[in-house]
């Protein structure tokens, strides 16, 4: 290896230190600014699980019982309130029909007061399903932040391991000989 060969894999390790520093604070950050902006979103809306869930059934009661009482601060807490709360209600309330197909019901009505009985649900239906749907963005962005967190260590370690390399090259390889001092070494040998 010349000395000229030696300097640009040291350059080139210099770099890619950079780089993958770099990389992963800006992953690292994005995965901060996530959960931040997840629980800066979540907090005012002071949605919080209930604290008795004893008249909710299974398999509902299992995904609740880690939370009773708490305040929906992240996205895997807003999940499962999403799913197995707000959805179980959902669920009870509209005989297991969504939105659309009590929004059709009720726009087929004939009957004025079974109309208006029914476009109350539609409208409790309709917000209970965007809820449930802003909770639910909340988790999916969270799993994107968890994907910036896991990228952040990768690119960490990979920095690290370029690193290491880098150091061992500057202190600890073998320093190559310089071409002219080579061949005079050869010369001084064949003599």
């Amino acid at each position: 290896m010349t000395k000229e060969l030696r300097w640009r894999i040291i350059t080139l390790q210099v770099v890619m230190v950079i780089i993958f520093g770099f990389g992963a604070g800006m992953a690292y950050w994005g995965y901060t600014f996530n959960n931040d902006q997840i629980k800066n979103q979540l907090a005012p809306q002071q949605i919080f699980f209930p604290k008795d869930i004893s008249d909710v059934p299974q398999p509902e009661q299992n995904a609740l019982a880690p939370y009773v009482g708490q305040q929906v601060l992240n996205g895997e807490q807003a999940h499962i309130f999403a799913e197995n709360y707000l959805g179980l209600h959902l669920r009870e309330l509209a005989d297991g029909k969504v939105y659309s197909q009590l929004s059709t019901e009720a726009r087929t009505e004939k009957d004025p007061v079974a109309k208006a009985k029914k476009e109350g649900l539609v409208q409790t239906a309709f917000r209970g399903e965007t809820l449930k749907g802003m909770l639910n963005q909340a988790w999916a962005f969270s799993i994107f932040g968890s994907m910036a967190m896991y990228a952040s260590f990768g690119l960490a370690v990979v920095a690290l391991i370029v690193f290491a390399a880098l150091i061992f090259e500057l202190f600890f390889a073998h320093k190559p000989v310089e071409e002219s001092v080579r061949a005079n070494m050869i010369v001084a040998r064949t003599s």
